[in-house]
Protein backbone atom coordinates (compact mmCIF):
# COMPACT_ATOMS: atom_id res chain seq x y z
CA UNK A 1 0.00 0.00 0.00
CA UNK A 2 2.88 2.36 0.75
CA UNK A 3 4.43 1.74 -2.68
CA UNK A 4 1.09 2.20 -4.40
CA UNK A 5 0.42 5.55 -2.77
CA UNK A 6 3.96 6.81 -3.50
CA UNK A 7 3.52 6.80 -7.28
CA UNK A 8 0.81 9.47 -7.49
CA UNK A 9 2.75 11.69 -5.07
CA UNK A 10 5.87 11.32 -7.20
CA UNK A 11 3.90 12.08 -10.33
CA UNK A 12 2.34 15.09 -8.64
CA UNK A 13 5.75 16.38 -7.57
CA UNK A 14 7.05 15.98 -11.13
CA UNK A 15 4.00 17.77 -12.50
CA UNK A 16 4.45 20.65 -10.04
CA UNK A 17 8.16 20.88 -10.88
CA UNK A 18 7.38 21.03 -14.59
CA UNK A 19 4.80 23.79 -14.03
CA UNK A 20 7.23 25.76 -11.87
CA UNK A 21 9.99 25.42 -14.48
CA UNK A 22 7.57 26.52 -17.20
CA UNK A 23 6.54 29.59 -15.19
CA UNK A 24 10.18 30.50 -14.55
CA UNK A 25 10.99 30.33 -18.25
CA UNK A 26 7.89 32.34 -19.14
CA UNK A 27 8.87 34.99 -16.59
CA UNK A 28 12.22 35.59 -18.29
CA UNK A 29 12.72 38.60 -20.51
CA UNK A 30 13.52 36.28 -23.42
CA UNK A 31 11.75 32.94 -22.83
CA UNK A 32 11.77 31.86 -26.49
CA UNK A 33 15.52 32.32 -26.84
CA UNK A 34 16.10 30.44 -23.59
CA UNK A 35 13.80 27.60 -24.65
CA UNK A 36 15.45 27.26 -28.07
CA UNK A 37 18.90 27.11 -26.49
CA UNK A 38 17.71 24.51 -23.97
CA UNK A 39 16.11 22.41 -26.72
CA UNK A 40 19.29 22.50 -28.79
CA UNK A 41 21.39 21.43 -25.81
CA UNK A 42 19.02 18.56 -25.02
CA UNK A 43 19.00 17.35 -28.62
CA UNK A 44 22.79 17.61 -28.76
CA UNK A 45 23.10 15.49 -25.60
CA UNK A 46 20.86 12.87 -27.21
CA UNK A 47 22.96 13.05 -30.37
CA UNK A 48 26.11 12.41 -28.36
CA UNK A 49 24.53 9.41 -26.63
CA UNK A 50 23.38 7.94 -29.93
CA UNK A 51 26.78 8.67 -31.49
CA UNK A 52 28.60 6.55 -28.93
CA UNK A 53 25.91 3.98 -28.17
CA UNK A 54 23.36 4.03 -30.99
CA UNK A 55 25.11 4.47 -34.34
CA UNK A 56 24.03 8.14 -34.69
CA UNK A 57 20.37 7.19 -34.75
CA UNK A 58 19.18 10.53 -33.34
CA UNK A 59 21.19 12.59 -35.80
CA UNK A 60 20.10 10.59 -38.83
CA UNK A 61 16.48 10.79 -37.70
CA UNK A 62 16.57 14.61 -37.54
CA UNK A 63 19.04 15.77 -40.20
CA UNK A 64 18.00 17.02 -43.61
CA UNK A 65 18.97 15.62 -46.99
CA UNK A 66 17.39 17.29 -50.06
CA UNK A 67 16.26 13.90 -51.34
CA UNK A 68 13.70 13.90 -48.51
CA UNK A 69 11.90 16.64 -50.47
CA UNK A 70 11.39 14.35 -53.48
CA UNK A 71 8.10 12.58 -54.03
CA UNK A 72 7.70 9.07 -52.67
CA UNK A 73 8.83 6.38 -55.06
CA UNK A 74 11.73 5.48 -57.33
CA UNK A 75 13.65 8.21 -59.15
CA UNK A 76 16.25 7.79 -61.85
CA UNK A 77 19.52 9.56 -61.08
CA UNK A 78 21.32 10.92 -64.13
CA UNK A 79 24.78 9.68 -65.05
CA UNK A 80 27.46 11.46 -63.05
CA UNK A 81 24.99 13.07 -60.64
CA UNK A 82 25.83 10.68 -57.81
CA UNK A 83 29.50 10.12 -56.83
CA UNK A 84 30.52 6.53 -57.41
CA UNK A 85 27.78 5.91 -59.98
CA UNK A 86 29.09 7.25 -63.31
CA UNK A 87 26.38 5.41 -65.26
CA UNK A 88 23.52 6.67 -63.13
CA UNK A 89 21.39 4.92 -60.55
CA UNK A 90 17.91 4.58 -59.12
CA UNK A 91 16.88 6.24 -55.86
CA UNK A 92 14.05 5.17 -53.58
CA UNK A 93 12.86 8.47 -52.07
CA UNK A 94 10.63 9.16 -49.07
CA UNK A 95 8.91 12.53 -48.80
CA UNK A 96 9.71 13.77 -45.27
CA UNK A 97 9.33 17.57 -45.30
CA UNK A 98 9.31 17.89 -41.49
CA UNK A 99 13.08 17.36 -41.55
CA UNK A 100 13.42 20.90 -42.88
CA UNK A 101 12.27 21.93 -39.40
CA UNK A 102 13.93 19.31 -37.18
CA UNK A 103 17.38 19.86 -38.70
CA UNK A 104 17.63 23.31 -37.09
CA UNK A 105 17.87 21.68 -33.66
CA UNK A 106 20.79 19.39 -34.51
CA UNK A 107 24.54 19.99 -34.56
CA UNK A 108 27.73 18.18 -35.53
CA UNK A 109 28.82 15.84 -32.75
CA UNK A 110 32.35 15.77 -34.14
CA UNK A 111 32.91 19.52 -33.81
CA UNK A 112 31.93 20.94 -30.41
CA UNK A 113 32.41 24.63 -31.42
CA UNK A 114 29.52 24.15 -33.88
CA UNK A 115 26.86 24.22 -31.18
CA UNK A 116 28.86 26.55 -28.90
CA UNK A 117 29.18 29.30 -31.51
CA UNK A 118 25.57 28.94 -32.66
CA UNK A 119 24.15 29.12 -29.15
CA UNK A 120 26.43 32.00 -28.21
CA UNK A 121 25.28 33.96 -31.26
CA UNK A 122 21.65 33.14 -30.46
CA UNK A 123 22.11 34.31 -26.87
CA UNK A 124 23.84 37.53 -27.90
CA UNK A 125 21.47 38.56 -30.69
CA UNK A 126 18.32 36.51 -30.17
CA UNK A 127 17.44 37.82 -26.73
CA UNK A 128 17.73 41.45 -27.86
CA UNK A 129 15.61 40.83 -30.94
CA UNK A 130 13.01 38.93 -28.90
CA UNK A 131 12.71 41.83 -26.46
CA UNK A 132 12.40 44.23 -29.39
CA UNK A 133 9.66 42.49 -31.40
CA UNK A 134 8.04 40.21 -28.81
CA UNK A 135 8.26 36.48 -28.14
CA UNK A 136 5.66 35.23 -30.63
CA UNK A 137 7.01 37.29 -33.52
CA UNK A 138 10.52 36.18 -32.66
CA UNK A 139 9.47 32.52 -32.58
CA UNK A 140 7.84 32.86 -36.02
CA UNK A 141 10.91 34.63 -37.38
CA UNK A 142 13.28 31.99 -36.01
CA UNK A 143 11.29 29.08 -37.41
CA UNK A 144 10.84 30.80 -40.77
CA UNK A 145 14.58 31.51 -40.99
CA UNK A 146 15.41 27.92 -40.09
CA UNK A 147 13.13 26.61 -42.83
CA UNK A 148 14.70 29.18 -45.15
CA UNK A 149 18.07 27.63 -44.40
CA UNK A 150 16.78 24.20 -45.39
CA UNK A 151 15.25 25.71 -48.53
CA UNK A 152 18.62 27.18 -49.46
CA UNK A 153 20.15 23.71 -49.29
CA UNK A 154 17.23 22.15 -51.14
CA UNK A 155 16.93 24.64 -54.00
CA UNK A 156 20.68 24.55 -54.64
CA UNK A 157 20.03 21.00 -55.85
CA UNK A 158 18.76 22.48 -59.11
CA UNK A 159 22.22 23.96 -59.71
CA UNK A 160 24.32 21.11 -58.30
CA UNK A 161 22.68 17.70 -58.10
CA UNK A 162 25.56 16.21 -56.06
CA UNK A 163 24.37 18.29 -53.12
CA UNK A 164 21.05 16.47 -53.16
CA UNK A 165 22.63 13.54 -51.35
CA UNK A 166 24.57 15.45 -48.68
CA UNK A 167 23.12 15.49 -45.13
CA UNK A 168 23.14 18.82 -43.30
CA UNK A 169 22.81 19.60 -39.59
CA UNK A 170 22.77 22.78 -37.57
CA UNK A 171 20.86 25.88 -36.54
CA UNK A 172 23.09 28.14 -38.62
CA UNK A 173 20.35 29.04 -41.12
CA UNK A 174 18.10 30.25 -38.30
CA UNK A 175 21.01 32.06 -36.60
CA UNK A 176 21.91 33.90 -39.79
CA UNK A 177 18.24 34.78 -40.15
CA UNK A 178 18.31 36.34 -36.68
CA UNK A 179 21.42 38.35 -37.60
CA UNK A 180 19.89 39.58 -40.86
CA UNK A 181 16.64 40.44 -39.07
CA UNK A 182 18.63 42.45 -36.51
CA UNK A 183 20.18 44.46 -39.34
CA UNK A 184 16.74 45.21 -40.80
CA UNK A 185 15.30 46.13 -37.40
CA UNK A 186 18.15 48.46 -36.47
CA UNK A 187 18.18 50.00 -39.94
CA UNK A 188 14.48 50.84 -39.58
CA UNK A 189 15.41 52.81 -36.45
CA UNK A 190 18.14 54.68 -38.34
CA UNK A 191 20.85 53.01 -36.27
CA UNK A 192 24.37 52.48 -37.59
CA UNK A 193 24.50 48.85 -38.73
CA UNK A 194 27.86 48.92 -40.51
CA UNK A 195 29.66 46.82 -37.91
CA UNK A 196 26.85 44.26 -37.86
CA UNK A 197 26.85 43.99 -41.65
CA UNK A 198 30.63 43.47 -41.62
CA UNK A 199 30.26 40.75 -38.97
CA UNK A 200 27.53 39.08 -41.01
CA UNK A 201 29.60 39.25 -44.21
CA UNK A 202 32.70 37.79 -42.53
CA UNK A 203 30.78 34.86 -41.07
CA UNK A 204 29.02 34.25 -44.36
CA UNK A 205 32.34 34.33 -46.23
CA UNK A 206 33.82 31.67 -43.93
CA UNK A 207 31.45 29.19 -45.55
CA UNK A 208 33.37 29.51 -48.83
CA UNK A 209 36.76 28.63 -47.34
CA UNK A 210 38.21 25.39 -48.80
CA UNK A 211 37.65 22.46 -46.47
CA UNK A 212 35.33 24.43 -44.18
CA UNK A 213 32.54 21.87 -44.69
CA UNK A 214 29.97 24.60 -44.02
CA UNK A 215 26.69 24.93 -45.87
CA UNK A 216 26.72 28.50 -47.17
CA UNK A 217 23.44 27.70 -48.92
CA UNK A 218 21.75 27.32 -45.53
CA UNK A 219 23.26 30.60 -44.35
CA UNK A 220 22.05 32.41 -47.46
CA UNK A 221 18.54 30.95 -47.24
CA UNK A 222 18.27 31.84 -43.57
CA UNK A 223 19.45 35.40 -44.16
CA UNK A 224 17.00 36.02 -46.99
CA UNK A 225 13.99 34.67 -45.11
CA UNK A 226 15.00 36.29 -41.81
CA UNK A 227 15.39 39.68 -43.48
CA UNK A 228 12.09 39.28 -45.36
CA UNK A 229 10.19 38.29 -42.23
CA UNK A 230 11.65 41.19 -40.27
CA UNK A 231 10.78 43.59 -43.09
CA UNK A 232 7.14 42.49 -42.90
CA UNK A 233 7.14 43.01 -39.13
CA UNK A 234 8.70 46.46 -39.44
CA UNK A 235 6.34 47.59 -42.17
CA UNK A 236 3.27 46.51 -40.21
CA UNK A 237 4.22 47.57 -36.67
CA UNK A 238 1.62 49.21 -34.50
CA UNK A 239 -1.74 48.02 -33.13
CA UNK A 240 -3.69 49.41 -36.08
CA UNK A 241 -1.75 47.22 -38.51
CA UNK A 242 -1.96 44.00 -36.50
CA UNK A 243 -4.28 42.30 -38.99
CA UNK A 244 -2.07 43.34 -41.89
CA UNK A 245 0.94 41.93 -40.06
CA UNK A 246 -0.77 38.58 -39.52
CA UNK A 247 -1.69 38.45 -43.20
CA UNK A 248 1.86 39.37 -44.22
CA UNK A 249 3.49 36.74 -42.02
CA UNK A 250 0.96 34.16 -43.19
CA UNK A 251 1.89 35.00 -46.78
CA UNK A 252 5.58 34.44 -45.99
CA UNK A 253 4.70 31.11 -44.38
CA UNK A 254 2.62 30.09 -47.40
CA UNK A 255 5.52 30.99 -49.69
CA UNK A 256 7.89 28.80 -47.67
CA UNK A 257 5.46 25.88 -47.84
CA UNK A 258 5.07 26.32 -51.61
CA UNK A 259 8.84 26.40 -52.14
CA UNK A 260 9.24 23.34 -49.93
CA UNK A 261 7.11 21.44 -52.44
CA UNK A 262 9.11 22.59 -55.48
CA UNK A 263 10.67 19.15 -56.02
CA UNK A 264 7.19 17.66 -56.26
CA UNK A 265 6.49 19.89 -59.25
CA UNK A 266 9.90 20.03 -60.97
CA UNK A 267 12.37 17.30 -60.04
CA UNK A 268 16.06 18.27 -60.02
CA UNK A 269 17.11 14.78 -61.15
Amino acid sequence: MKQTSAAPKGAARFSRSARVAGRRIAALDYPVTTSIIALNVIVFALQLLSHYFGKDGVTSALWYVPTYSLADGTHQVAAGALPGYPDGAYLNAEFQPWRMLTVMFTHSVGFLPHILFNMLALYMFGRNLEQLIGKWRFLVLYLFAGIGGSLGVMLWGYADTTGLFTPTVGASGAIFGVLAATVVAFKSMNANVTSLIVLLAINFGIGFMPGANISWQAHLGGMVVGALTMWVIVQTRGPRLKTRQIVGLSAVGALLVALSCAFLVVSPL
